[in-house]
């Protein structure tokens, strides 16, 4: 009897014991916390996780342990006491599993988000920082790449899957070029670890990042917000962009190019009815009206011997929209969308001596379609170059239909209020920071004076996110795009600019003035450094309290009217104001009451900048660099920072 009662107690015991392995599910962590991570120095750090609720989980750093028990919700976390910068430590977790996270350092962590330009990688600017990415060895530069991720739902808990990368030559070819400047000149004047967490999405708007509790006082992106939960609702609008689209969708047979017998990138094929066309240039612009389709550009490049069978290059530019390159017959290179810039690299042996065919097929869906002007365009071979602009030849394959039916798309997810913020932000706000760095704007600048509210909204909800009412906030002002306007004018490129300049009221934030450092035809400017270093002079002085750095270039502070003339007075002269070029300061318009604004003469006396004209004896308003594309706008200080473009006029 006593063998058969301790029997079944044993085996009462061994049940429980199971039942206590099956029900309590392994502790799980948060994609940040993980090998390689950097931790933010001289600041508490939370450590956290999931696991089945009532387990406990111990938690070993640096010769402490810390316990927690997981609550109701299946969440615990723990708290490690600050630390100063450097490492690697290891971390052990042990619950009814153990996770080692190695290779921890302490330094300075900020998250880096915004639009495309914040996205960018090194690895699109490869040939600009061919050798920065080659001489990339900065293992204690770690960026943490977060993938695209919308939640319409409500906040997520963690974020898609991503890893710790540190700067080599390979893996800093997937770092935000902006962030990597930032973080290397940092890191070059402090030797302090330096961590980047990157939420940013191309082409998103800033509703999108700001939580629903932030955009409290946005009645609309509520509604939005509020709308956008019914699942069957975002369904059915899908559904019927499907529907459309599909009704609408060109098949690639319809190509006259791809459905004969021979296909018109062949070298057997025998062009007829091909007109002359100019690379670069739009079709628009040389006798094609309002075409969207396929056109097809051909032209046969003479290669000489010394450039024939090797390793070699070409390079396209920028084409809008999508294309397909081939060459003597073959396929070489594709992109599917407009903004990469097109080098397409060939294997030894795609040249021949002598005439060799290019043949180009643009895809235009909506605009002007071809190739963008002011980019480079030639192959490159054996330390040799040739030029591919000039006449070539063109036939249209393809003519697409206007899409019927009246209706525009579905529901993009990633332009919706709060959806980038509930799946790419909120999963990390428990993680320690230093700062936030942002560029983006030119998704909203259809809408300027609604931006002036939503910027500081946003600084004030990731703020009260993170608990830290004065956490600095970095951010980049647009840069010059577009037409050059050679008149006074309107513009909301400027407006927007307006408005990154009237956040520097919010306590605690800077901005990196970037008036020159655009492209006319790229939205996506190549000069990212210079974007990067300025955001890290902003830091030297406005978080690392380096009082001799001169952060800007100047501000316009006010205004005085003496008799005809204005008188303008600015912050952050540095050293003195200048003409960067030497000539006479441009760019600055004047006006009466009547607000029509003429080109100004100008001098500097000083600290000062005196504008006047003899067209209005009764001057009233300024305006400086107010333009989408100020091209050559030139006040600048000595330490060889820009202006940032104002207005007295509002």
């Amino acid at each position: 009897m006593k063998l058969q009662v301790k029997f079944i107690t044993i085996l009462t015991a061994f049940c429980f014991l199971l039942f206590i392995n099956v029900s309590y599910g392994a502790v799980k962590l948060p994609q940040l916390v993980s090998d390689g991570m950097i931790l933010q120095r001289n600041s508490k750090n939370k450590i956290w996780g999931w696991a089945d609720p009532g387990e406990k989980v111990t938690v070993t750093f640096n010769k402490k342990t810390y316990a927690a028990t997981t609550g109701q919700n299946g969440e615990w976390s723990i708290t490690l006491a600050p630390m100063k910068a450097g490492g690697p430590y290891t971390m052990n977790i042990k619950s009814s599993n153990q996770i080692s996270i190695k290779d921890i350092l302490f330094g300075d962590v900020y998250l880096c988000s915004g639009q495309s330009n914040m996205v960018h990688q090194m690895s699109l600017h490869n040939i600009t920082y061919a050798q920065d990415i080659a001489t990339a060895n900065y293992p204690q530069i770690r960026h943490f790449w977060i993938p695209t991720a919308t939640n319409l739902q409500g906040p997520a808990k963690d974020l898609p899957a991503a890893s710790w990368k540190s700067a080599n030559p390979q893996d800093v070819n997937n770092f935000s070029a902006v962030a990597y400047f930032f973080a290397r000149k940092l890191y070059n004047q402090y030797r302090i670890p330096i961590g980047l967490i990157n939420a940013s999405v191309g082409g998103t708007p800033i509703e999108a990042w700001i939580s629903e509790e932030g955009l409290k006082e946005f009645p609309t992106p509520l509604s939005t917000i509020n709308r956008n939960r019914d699942t069957s609702y975002v369904n059915s609008l899908n559904r019927k962009a499907l529907a459309v689209a599909n009704a609408s969708r060109q098949k690639p047979e319809q190509d006259k190019g791809l459905i004969g017998k021979i296909k018109w990138f062949e070298t057997s094929y025998e062009p007829k009815g091909w007109r002359n066309i100019n690379i670069p240039g739009y079709w628009e612009d040389q006798g094609i009206k309002d075409l969207n389709g396929a056109v097809w550009y051909r032209r046969e490049i003479d290669v000489p011997a010394s450039m024939a069978n090797v390793p070699a290059k070409v390079h396209l530019g920028r084409i809008v929209d999508a294309d397909i390159l081939y060459i003597n017959g073959q396929q070489v290179g594709n992109s599917t969308y407009q903004y990469p810039q097109r080098r397409y690299t060939l294997p030894a042996g795609t040249l021949k001596p002598g005439k060799n065919l290019f043949v180009v097929r643009v895809l235009n869906n909506n605009g002007k379609g071809g190739f963008i002007p002011d980019k480079p365009y030639f192959v490159e071979a054996n330390g040799q170059t040739l030029d591919l602009k000039g006449t070539w030849q063109y036939k249209v394959g393809d003519v697409y239909r206007p899409v019927s039916g009246g209706f525009g798309g579905g529901l993009s997810a990633q332009n919706q209020p709060a959806a980038l913020y509930n799946a790419m932000v909120a999963p990390a706000i428990n993680y320690s920071i230093k700062g936030i760095l942002w560029y983006q704007g030119e998704s909203n600048a259809g809408n300027p004076v609604e931006y002036k509210k939503l910027l500081p909204a946003l600084i004030s909800d990731w703020r009260n996110k993170w608990q830290q009412s004065n956490l600095p906030f970095l951010y980049v002002q647009l840069p010059n795009f577009m037409e050059v306007n050679y008149l006074p004018a309107e513009s909301n490129w400027a407006m927007m600019r307006e408005a990154a300049l009237q956040t520097l009221s919010v306590p605690n934030t800077a901005m990196a003035v970037t008036i020159e450092l655009g492209e006319w035809n790229d939205i996506h400017p190549d000069n990212k450094k210079d974007v990067g270093e300025r955001l890290a002079l902003a830091a030297q002085k406005l978080i690392y309290g380096d009082k001799k750095v001169v952060s800007s270039g100047p501000l316009y502070q006010t205004s005085k009217v003496e008799g005809d003339k204005i008188i303008l007075s600015f912050s952050n002269i540095g050293s003195g104001l200048i003409s960067q070029d030497g000539e006479e300061l441009s760019w600055f318009a004047i006006a009466g009451a009547d607000k029509k604004f003429v080109w100004a003469q100008t001098r500097i006396e000083g600290d000062k900048v005196v504008v006047w004209s003899e067209e209005v004896k009764e001057p009233k308003f300024v305006r400086y660099a107010w333009a989408d594309n100020p091209d050559g706008a030139n006040l600048y200080n000595k330490e060889g920072l820009p202006a940032s473009p104002f207005r007295t006029d509002q």
